[in-house]
């Protein structure tokens, strides 16, 4: 071989070995991208979000020309608030994929999140062409169309929609608003008229076509063909409704509203339509003057008839309670809304209101009774029951009703319902001589409501009573009157605790307030103001205050003992 075809042949084998070692550092490469993407995705779907990102970001660094990290990079961004930055990689993967139709959707999203309008429909069209069966795609064209007033590409849209969907309601009437917002009012009524002559047997259709022609001002036609529907069928609520407003955009007032009741008293009117024309009715009345004569004259006929569900009869109960019409009368209306939804706890809490202000708590119990079957996790229900109970001296049945309410208690119960419920439960059982079960119902109460003054008062008292943590009642007690200092009851209690506490010079000064703010005294404060000037050394007037007790509590054999030793007696 001469030397010439020997250098030729190093060369060539020199090229080959370059060749193999760029392809084998490729592959090393492609290997180190797959290992680290896979781990990154690993750590993503363990909710390393920090670990993932950084992988992610690694591998851009290893082959910035694969695009899914680059995706899953540009949601980091997206959760971070980084516009800019998201939407940047959402680009790029869509750039170095564009197959891809998931990335082509994520991309037009974040260029309408950012209101980029014309990149996102440029986007969406990209996408349209690949998924040409997706009737989604082209909704969002439609609104972003006409969003930018490009009217004509939005109508072009709507006629693609309709070549896979065929012709309908939805889509006609969506051309024939963009013709009107136009100004092109024949090319609006004559899209009503093409789905009305397609469906000649729909009258639906041929009311729309009709409500298109009374929105462009042709009223006589529109209202011949309305007429016609009613003819052909007299119970069409939708030709009602339509006729209705012909009426109205007449100022035929009386017409109007016979075909008004005709509507309210037709069984095939929606409730909601019928809901929103008697609040038409209403503030239209409200305009004039607020005569209530003609609204409650449509409502007690409406509410004569057989009703479906319970919404006429809350509208009419609200109207009434607006116009202040005397409970009674909203009462019944009340009662006609349970016998159609016996589970509306709004109009059972109502007519318990009413009843508690009647102080009938027969009533009150038997609303919760019933309210108990239909609504049993309504705490509200409990607490009343309980309380109706208690007003009648029936501790047994109103314990009852509050150990049942606590069995609903759940994170979202009202705290200041919670509470009562506790502090009501703490009485009950202290009078039932339960006292241990009674201060565990007061510490219940006050983790739910720390500032519940009555409980504390009670709570207080009652601990003095038995002599037991006088420390911690003295506190609660005078928690109670720096927030209610002109209150006699809580002044007494404090005063009191003071007393047992043997502070009888503290004490004398807060039973001369209790004295002040409470003209007319019962026996029991009396007795302890007595007690307190007593032990402070002023037996005179101790026995003055012994004295007036006793006159409103003659057979107190105690204060008998007292005026006739003249001193203080533990009972």
């Amino acid at each position: 071989m001469t030397m010439t075809r020997r250098l030729g042949a190093l060369l060539l084998m020199a090229g080959l070995l370059s060749v193999l070692c760029v392809q084998a550092a490729g592959e090393e490469k492609q290997r180190q991208y797959d290992y680290f993407f896979l781990e990154a995705v690993c750590q993503r779907q363990a909710g390393h979000n920090d670990a993932a990102f950084d992988l992610f970001t690694h591998c851009i660094r290893l082959d910035p020309s694969r695009s899914e990290a680059y995706y899953y990079l540009a949601q980091y961004y997206a959760a971070l608030k980084n516009r800019e930055k998201s939407q940047a990689y959402f680009k790029k993967a869509a750039t170095l994929n564009p197959d891809n139709s998931t990335y082509l959707e994520t991309l037009a999203q974040s260029y309408i999140s950012n209101q980029e309008n014309a990149n996102a429909i440029a986007t969406l069209e990209r996408l349209y062409e690949k998924n040409r069966d997706r009737e989604d795609i082209l909704g969002m064209l439609v609104q972003l169309y006409g969003q930018e007033k490009d009217y004509a590409n939005a109508i072009n849209t709507l006629d693609r929609l309709e070549q896979l969907e065929g012709k309908s309601e939805r889509l006609s009437y969506a051309k024939a608003n963009i013709y009107s917002e136009q100004g092109d009012k024949k090319a609006a009524v004559e899209e009503m008229k093409k789905l009305a002559d397609q469906y000649p047997n729909d009258l639906n259709y041929r009311g729309l076509y009709a409500d298109m022609l009374l929105m462009n001002g042709q009223e006589k036609k529109a209202f011949d063909i309305y007429t016609g529907i009613l003819e052909e069928e007299p119970g069409n609520s939708r030709a009602q409704l339509s006729l209705r407003s012909y009426y109205l955009q007449q100022n035929d007032t009386a017409m109007a509203d016979a075909v008004t009741m005709k509507l309210l008293l037709n069984k095939n009117t929606s409730p909601a339509d019928k809901a929103y024309i008697m609040r038409q009715e209403i503030g239209e009345s409200e305009r004039q003057g607020g005569d209530s004569t003609k609204v409650l004259g449509m409502f007690r006929r409406i509410l004569g008839q057989p009703q479906a569900d319970a919404d006429m009869g809350i509208l009419c109960a609200t109207y009434m309670s607006l116009k202040k019409m005397p409970h009674d009368s909203i009462s019944r209306v009340l009662g006609q809304v349970l016998a159609a939804a016996p589970d509306n706890a709004a109009a059972r809490l109502q007519l318990v209101g009413y009843a508690w202000e009647k102080q009938d708590m027969d009533r009150i119990i038997e609303l919760c009774k019933a309210a108990r079957q239909y609504n049993p996790d309504e705490m509200a229900f409990y607490y009343y029951q309980g309380m109706a109970y208690f007003r009648k001296d029936d501790t047994e049945n109103a314990l009852g009703a509050f150990q049942n309410g606590i069995g609903v208690i759940n994170a979202q119960s009202d705290p200041g319902i919670v509470s009562d419920f506790y502090a009501v439960m703490g009485d009950l059982l202290y009078q039932k001589g339960r006292q241990q079960e009674a201060f565990a119902a007061y510490d219940s109460c006050l983790q739910w409501k720390d500032d519940n003054i009555g409980c504390m008062n009670n709570y207080a008292y009652y601990l003095s009573e038995l002599g037991l943590q006088l420390d911690k009642a003295e506190q609660m007690a005078y928690k109670v009157i720096k927030a209610e200092p002109g209150n006699a009851t809580y002044l007494d209690t404090y005063a009191w605790i003071l007393f047992k506490q043997k502070r009888y010079a503290e004490a004398k000064i807060y039973i001369d307030q209790t004295l002040l703010c409470d003209s007319d005294s019962s026996a029991v404060i009396l007795e302890h103001a007595g007690d307190i000037y007593a032990m402070s050394g002023d037996v005179a007037r101790a026995l003055v205050l012994w004295a007036e007790a006793l006159k409103k509590a003659p057979g107190n054999k105690v204060l008998i003992r007292k005026i006739k030793q003249k001193k203080y007696l533990k009972e």
